[in-house]
C-alpha cells in the first residue's frame, strides 16, 4: 500500500534507562510531527533498549534534512543513542547478485514488478552469463564478471563491482544465491547490507549434492535462513528463517524443489523487512519490528 504522506522512521538503540520514550516523543509531537507507529523493545539481559518510531512529515516543523542534527545534538550524548532515520517516500536502490541458479532471481523480480518491493534495481552483477535473459525480459542492466579458478583476479573483478555499485547509487546487496565468498572490503563498504540466502538442515549436511546427503539420513524437516553477511562466513544477524517438513514420499529431486520455494519465500521476507527500515542489528543479533 503506498503512503498517504511522507513519513520519517526512527530506529535508535542505547542503554536502558527512563525518560527515553518520552523525550523521543516529546520532540516529535513538539514539532506538530503526528505519530503513527511506536514499538519498542528491552534486552534485560543486556540492559539494551531498542525502538522504532514512524511519524507524518506534513506540518512537521524540522526540515527533514535538519532532523539529524536535531537528534545528534539533543539526545546522542544524553542517552548514548546509536540511530538510523529513513523517509518512507525515499526508494532504497537493490543490487543483486546472482551466478547460475534462478529461483531467488526471478522470485524477487516478480515481487518487484508486481510492487511488492518497494525499491529500484538498477543492476544485476553475475559471475556467468547464464542468467543474462532473466535480466533481459525485466529490462534490467546485467554485469558479468568472471572470476578464475585460482581466484587470481577477484580483486580486480570486486574493484570492478565497487565502482558500479558507486555508479548506481546502491544502498544494499541481496545474495540471490551468488556463489563466491563476499570480500572484507565489501562488508565493511556495506554493514549489514548485504543480504544472503541459505539453506539449513537438521543435521547440518555440507559439500555437494546437500540435498540428496539430507534424503540419505532421513531428514524430517528442512529449512532456509536470511540472513546479513559478516566477514564470518554464514555466521552474520538472522533476518528470517522457516522449515518445512518432509515425508517418507520425498526424494532427493522434491526436497530440492521444496528447499528452492523455501528459499525463495525466506529471502523475500527478509528483503521486504530490510526495505521497510523493521530491523535493527545489535550483538550480531536482529531485532524485528512488527
Amino acid at each position: 500500500m503506498t503512503e498517504k504522506k511522507p513519513t520519517a522512521i526512527l530506529l535508535l538503540h542505547c542503554p536502558d534507562r527512563q525518560g527515553i520514550i518520552s523525550d523521543i516523543t516529546k520532540f516529535i509531537t513538539d514539532n506538530k510531527g503526528n505519530i503513527v507507529y511506536l514499538d519498542q523493545y528491552v534486552d534485560n539481559h543486556n540492559g539494551v533498549f531498542f525502538m522504532r518510531i514512524k511519524w507524518e512529515m506534513d506540518g512537521f516543523l524540522i526540515p527533514r534534512d535538519k532532523i539529524s542534527e536535531f537528534i545528534d545534538t539533543l539526545y546522542v550524548q544524553r542517552y548514548d543513542i546509536t540511530y538510523h532515520l529513513h523517509f518512507a517516500d525515499e526508494r532504497p536502490r537493490m543490487a543483486l547478485f546472482v551466478s547460475k541458479m534462478s529461483h531467488c532471481l526471478y522470485d524477487l523480480l516478480a515481487r518487484y514488478k508486481a510492487g511488492e518491493l518497494k525499491c529500484d534495481i538498477p543492476c544485476i552483477v553475475s559471475n556467468h552469463e547464464d542468467l543474462r535473459y532473466v535480466a533481459e525480459q525485466f529490462e534490467i542492466p546485467y554485469y558479468v564478471w568472471s572470476i578464475k579458478k585460482d581466484h587470481s583476479n577477484k580483486a580486480e573483478v570486486e574493484a570492478a563491482e565497487m565502482e558500479l555499485l558507486r555508479k548506481e547509487k546502491v544502498d544494499f546487496i541481496v545474495l540471490a544465491r551468488y556463489m563466491q565468498i563476499i570480500s572484507e572490503d565489501m562488508i565493511r563498504q556495506y554493514p549489514n547490507r548485504i543480504i544472503n540466502i541459505h539453506h539449513s538442515f537438521l543435521p547440518a549436511f555440507i559439500g555437494a549434492k546437500p540435498y540428496h546427503q539430507a534424503w540419505e539420513r532421513g531428514v524430517k524437516i528442512i529449512g532456509a535462513t536470511s540472513h546479513y553477511v559478516t566477514t564470518e562466513l554464514d555466521a552474520g544477524p538472522i533476518i528470517e528463517q522457516d522449515i518445512v517438513r518432509i515425508s517418507n514420499g520425498d526424494t532427493p529431486d522434491s526436497l530440492a524443489m521444496k528447499g528452492r520455494d523455501l528459499e525463495k519465500i525466506v529471502l523475500s521476507r527478509a528483503v521486504k523487512k530490510h526495505i521497510s527500515h523493521k530491523i535493527l542489528t545489535y550483538n550480531n543479533k536482529t531485532f524485528i519490528f512488527n
